[in-house]
């Protein structure tokens, strides 16, 4: 099975590319699912509009319209599934479970970008004291207990800035890995950092020690692109590389999701 969950669209203002591109890149690589999973678009109380980061909620039914045309036209020949990434936004968290009921979405993933909201709050991949590693991991956990979510997406994300990989990282990756396993939440082994590598001259995660961690504490892996453009789709180089590293894990790396309303 060749599943990829996490896929963008040009919505959020930072992906580019067609959502058909998207998905004729994942044929020909193969790919047996394809789900689209861009930034959900929360339903700010404030005058927040977060250019640049996320779809307006004016555009959720059509992204869904979108998503549910390529899943009919391309039947027989791929599963296409619609979802979203999402953090967790304490005072939000109501509207999103009901939203995803009335949509009938396939999924949602965590993606924990900001602290409490986007609207006020810092973004987690800027972490660089351990009290700011202990909120995501505090708000972290709670997105995991809520049940809403079918993996916790780039669980190492704090490690875009915060460094060296020292004992407050080895505590969150545990304490993030011990809820994730408690709740049977699989991680993500997320391919977005490294595939930008060449340009940023950056790779930040997934980090080794992490997933060993993770792996110790029984926790299930799963590959996601993170695609931001049809490219991530097309070329097979990271996506190689990540199915070689996983295999040390055994049958805790996994291929395709449980908890997936589409399966």
């Amino acid at each position: 099975m060749k599943a990829n969950y996490h896929t963008h669209t040009a919505r959020c203002g930072h992906a580019q590319g067609t959502d058909e591109q998207y998905v004729r890149a994942a044929l020909a690589q193969k790919f047996d699912v394809l789900g689209f999973s861009d930034h959900v678009p929360w339903p700010y109380q404030t005058r927040f509009t977060n250019p640049g980061v996320r779809m307006l909620v004016r555009e959720l039914d059509e992204y869904l319209r979108s998503v549910r045309a390529l899943k009919e036209k391309y039947a027989g020949q791929m599963e296409i599934l619609a979802g979203f990434e999402c953090e967790y936004f304490p005072q939000y968290m109501g509207w999103l479970a009901d939203m995803a009921g009335e949509k009938q979405l396939d999924y949602l993933i965590l993606g924990n970008h900001y602290d409490q909201t986007d609207e006020t709050g810092m973004y987690f991949g800027l972490c660089t004291t351990a009290a700011q590693l202990r909120a995501y991991v505090e708000s972290t956990v709670k997105g995991i207990e809520s049940g809403l979510f079918a993996y916790l997406a780039h669980p190492d994300l704090f490690l875009r800035r915060y460094r060296p990989f020292d004992n407050n990282c080895r505590a969150a990756a545990r304490d993030l890995a011990q809820a994730c396993a408690q709740a049977g939440l699989p991680m993500e082994y997320n391919l977005h950092d490294r595939y930008l590598a060449p340009m940023t001259n950056r790779v930040s995660y997934p980090h080794p020690e992490f997933f060993d961690i993770a792996a110790q504490e029984g926790v299930r892996m799963i590959i996601g692109l993170d695609a931001h453009e049809p490219q991530e789709l097309s070329d097979p180089t990271q996506w190689d590389l990540a199915q070689r590293e996983l295999r040390q894990y055994g049958d805790l790396f996994i291929d395709r999701l449980e908890r997936c309303a589409g399966k």
